[in-house]
């Protein structure tokens, strides 16, 4: 194991924790994402990143969120997040599913799914396990039976990684975000 993950601290924190800590969480963004960034997709801008995080941490609509942050000393070098999927929940809309009934494959509960919705750690520090530490601590300690994320099929290096991690395809799904594109919808059995 890397030395930089023996020095990792990781700090949970609630939507309304999380909030608190909005200016680090843009910061790990913008130094995670800057190739996203500069490539002047709306989608990827740190203005749009950041109106997602203040839906997703909302009060009214935060029940379950949960971030834990990466942190080296001081320094946040990075961070995961998600929240789970209630009977209300409209993360599945869009999803076409590769087999298997819809209906039943996107019925929730608030204890069935767990949406990981985000991790990233900074440039500089990719490559010591970071990002595996953090996907870890988050969904070890996750009461529900699966949890589900989107990648783009593109990006080859979150892909594979994921797959590695133990992730599967199980359909393509557009959010309903302003310039959203296409993500692969993935599963993981977490018991």
């Amino acid at each position: 194991m890397s030395e930089v993950v023996n020095d990792l601290a990781f700090q949970r924190m609630s939507a309304a924790e999380a909030r608190d800590h909005r200016a680090e969480v843009e910061d790990i963004f913008r130094a995670s994402y800057v190739e996203a960034i500069d490539s002047g997709e709306e989608f990827e801008s740190p203005e749009a990143f950041m109106k997602r995080f203040d839906a997703y941490t909302d009060p009214s609509r935060a029940s379950g969120f949960e971030l834990v942050m990466a942190r080296i000393g001081e320094h946040a070098v990075g961070q995961t997040w998600g929240w789970p999927l209630g009977p209300r929940s409209q993360w599945w809309n869009g999803l076409r599913l590769g087999t298997g009934d819809l209906a039943t494959f996107t019925a929730e509960d608030g204890t069935r799914t767990f949406a990981l919705s985000e991790t990233m750690v900074q440039a500089e520090f990719t490559g010591h396990g970071i990002a595996r530490a953090l996907h870890d601590d988050l969904l070890g300690r996750r009461p529900e039976q699966r949890a589900t994320l989107l990648v783009q099929p593109d990006n080859r290096r979150a892909y594979d990684t994921y797959r590695r991690w133990g992730w599967a395809r199980v359909g393509v799904l557009t959010p309903s975000w302003p310039d959203a594109p296409t993500f692969d919808a993935l599963i993981r059995e977490l018991h």
